[in-house]
Formats: C-alpha cells, sequence, structure tokens
C-alpha cells in the first residue's frame, strides 16, 4: 500500500490503544452510520481474524460502537461507547467468527431498525486506514478518506454517462470510481470518490435521472 504523506504511517489523532484495532475499526463503524443516515435501533457486529481474537484488549469493540454513535476517532467517549449505545436504546450484539478473511482485520456490521437494513464488510489496513468492501452483498471499494457518491440505479444503457455527466457540469472531478451489478439489467452501484465537496443540488440532479433509486452521499 502506498501513503500519501508520514501522518499516513503515525496514525490519526484517535483515543488509543492501537491505530489498525482502535481508530480504524471507529472508522468503519462511522462509515456504517454514515451510510445507514441514522441511530439504528440494533447492531449486530461480527469479528474476524485479529480483530475476533483480540477485539476487547484493544478496543476494538467500544471503538466500532462509538462509530456507529457518529464518533471521531479521537472523541473522549469512545471508552463508554457501549454503555452510551445502551442509554441510546440501541442494541448491541458481539460474535466471533472462525471463517479465515482475507484480511486479518475484518468487521461485518449489520445496523437495522424498523424500515431500515444495511450491512457491510470493512477491513482496517493500518494506521487508522480503512477499506469498504462490501456492502449489502455488493462488491466494492471505498476507503471513506475522500467525499464520495454511492448510487443505486437499474442497470441501464446510459445511466453510468448521465451521473458523469452531471459531475462534469458541476466541476467535479472524480478520483475514483467503480461500476458493480448483482445480474445483468437488475440492480447497479455506482462508488464514486472525488476530489472536491459534494453540493446537495448535485444529488438533487442525480436523484432525478431516469432509472436511479438511491443516492448516498459520503464526506470526509
Amino acid at each position: 500500500m502506498k501513503y500519501r504523506s508520514a501522518f499516513d504511517i503515525i496514525g490519526p489523532v484517535m483515543i488509543g490503544p492501537s491505530s489498525s484495532h482502535t481508530a480504524g475499526a471507529a472508522r468503519i463503524g462511522r462509515v456504517a452510520r454514515t451510510l445507514f443516515a441514522r441511530q439504528p435501533k440494533k447492531a449486530e457486529i461480527l469479528l474476524y481474524g485479529s480483530f475476533a481474537k483480540t477485539y476487547k484488549g484493544h478496543g476494538t469493540d467500544v471503538a466500532i460502537v462509538g462509530g456507529i454513535l457518529d464518533f471521531d476517532t479521537f472523541d473522549e467517549r469512545i471508552p463508554t461507547s457501549l454503555q452510551l449505545a445502551e442509554e441510546a436504546g440501541m442494541e448491541v450484539t458481539f460474535s466471533v467468527e472462525e471463517a479465515v478473511p482475507e484480511h486479518p482485520n475484518t468487521v461485518r456490521i449489520k445496523l437495522s431498525d424498523d424500515e431500515k437494513d444495511l450491512e457491510l464488510v470493512g477491513i482496517s489496513i493500518g494506521g487508522g486506514t480503512i477499506e469498504i468492501t462490501e456492502l449489502n452483498s455488493f462488491q466494492l471499494k471505498l476507503s471513506g478518506e475522500h467525499p464520495a457518491i454511492l448510487v443505486v440505479h437499474n442497470d441501464q444503457f446510459g445511466v453510468i454517462s448521465s451521473v458523469t455527466h452531471i459531475l462534469a457540469q458541476h466541476e467535479i472531478n472524480i478520483g475514483h470510481m467503480e461500476v458493480s451489478r448483482k445480474e445483468k439489467g437488475k440492480m447497479a452501484l455506482m462508488v464514486i470518490e472525488v476530489d472536491q465537496k459534494i453540493a446537495q443540488d448535485l444529488i438533487e440532479d442525480i436523484e432525478k435521472l431516469h432509472h436511479v433509486t438511491q443516492v448516498i452521499r459520503m464526506v470526509e
């Protein structure tokens, strides 16, 4: 993996003890919260590899829940996040999984309430750097480090070009983009990381496009 600066190696300002097991875990939890767009009623957290073996000692459990509560990596409330989640009425469960993951620091987070469900898989690469590798069974690559747009749409001709055309109209530069689909002609997903802040009117323009069913904005 390439690092952009010395700060990527040192890691972010954070509540310790570990950048990969604590800061990275908090960031994964916060990405899940951002995608869910509100506090869930239930959070099911499945831990794999090194996360599964050391999550209590390294504070991975409180970090993930802190992220789901929308706490940043340096938030002093993280050590008490389990208690705060309970007080907020959020049910939290942890499971240690025996399956061998592709990356040792892997977590699957399932969030839900009466109206919505979300499931994602995240890995903590090191130095607080993360990657979301799966969202609601879609395979993807999302760092969470840059402003991003997730566009759920019907797999039809012209949708991708229409979205990129709107980005160009708003003078937004694409840093990374990938598309995936579950089946030809069915539901598909665009993941677009950009270099500029994403304005609400841009989101609204994309939402108006034919065959687009949902647009999720992620801001760094």
